[in-house]
């Protein structure tokens, strides 16, 4: 049983006439009455009587025609489902993420996405940058927004987000009412940092620049997430250094000061490995000019491959 046996069936059921349906079906009569012979052989049943008066459908044929027709859908869905994907209109990512990119430019390119390509689907994971470099390795996310520089070979990346570290300090705490700190200020006060296996390169970076500055810090908090490290302060508990992406999370109970002298910034980049954007249907490379026009201009694009 073929495809275009079906068709031919169809079309012929539909019109009950030899001729309408070979027109229909731009072929002439007799393989048309060839095609109807092989469908009834491979079914096994007569799916249609003719006489002088045209064509009628057997019971048989009553019985099929439905799940012909369906058949014949099915297999038009999925081409052209195929044919989307395949112009990259359709079909799924997997994306992973960082939680201060929430507030530093993601929900914009999704709405965006969202509009643009309304038949690709999104998959979002909240991951450390840990944890997506692991699953991007291992083809589990198409691609991750990331807070390292540790990127495995293999892998392109876009910066799209740079910036400052603050002071982030209870909103009742004597250090609230300046309007910039030097970091020495906190060598006396109970520090709030994210765990090293979350973020290695900022717990380090942080810890390092605290030495640079002759103390070493109490960590009263080694936490999973920034804004996990901006709630303990806002209890009055700690302080922090924290990206400044974190003051649109609106927590109240919280204050940030700029530093006198500024730290490194605090980085985004969105990585993926490399060449899977001509080979993903076009559906990464769809997102991908998107990232390219990130929101946030403070973080000219740089590709690395």
């Amino acid at each position: 049983m073929e495809f275009r046996h079906l068709r031919a069936f169809v079309v012929l059921a539909e019109e009950l006439h030899f001729g309408r349906a070979a027109q229909r079906l731009a072929m002439t009569q007799p393989p048309l009455s060839l095609a109807i012979q092989q469908l009834e052989a491979s079914v096994g049943a007569r799916l249609l009587e003719r006489n002088s008066r045209g064509v009628a459908l057997t019971a048989a044929g009553e019985a099929f025609l439905p799940q012909a027709q369906a058949l014949l859908q099915q297999a038009a869905q999925a081409a052209r489902q195929a044919r989307d994907v395949g112009e990259g209109l359709a079909g799924r990512l997997q994306i992973g993420f960082a939680g201060t990119v929430l507030y530093r430019g993601l929900p914009q390119v999704l709405r965006r996405f969202a509009a643009e390509h309304p038949r690709l689907r999104l998959g979002l994971r909240e991951l450390s940058s840990s944890e997506q470099l692991v699953e991007l390795v291992h083809d589990r996310l198409d691609l991750g927004f990331v807070h390292t520089t540790r990127v495995p070979p293999g892998f392109s990346q876009i910066r799209v987000s740079s910036q400052p570290f603050m002071v982030c300090v209870p909103a009742d705490h004597a250090l609230a009412r300046h309007t910039a700190l030097p970091l020495e200020a906190l060598a006396q006060e109970r520090l709030a940092l994210v765990m090293r296996a979350v973020s290695p390169d900022y717990h380090d970076r942080i810890l390092a620049a605290c030495a640079d500055a002759g103390f070493e810090p109490t960590l009263a908090f080694e936490l999973r997430h920034w804004l996990s490290v901006v709630s303990v302060i806002a209890q009055g508990l700690a302080v922090g250094l924290v990206p400044a992406a974190l003051q649109q999370a609106g927590l109240p109970g919280v204050v940030f000061v700029p530093l006198q002298r500024p730290l490194a910034p605090y980085d985004t980049h969105c990585l993926w490995r490399t060449g899977h954007e001509r080979m993903s249907g076009g559906a990464l490379g769809a997102f991908l000019a998107l990232v390219g026009q990130w929101p946030d201009a403070s973080a000219p694009a740089n590709h690395v491959v």
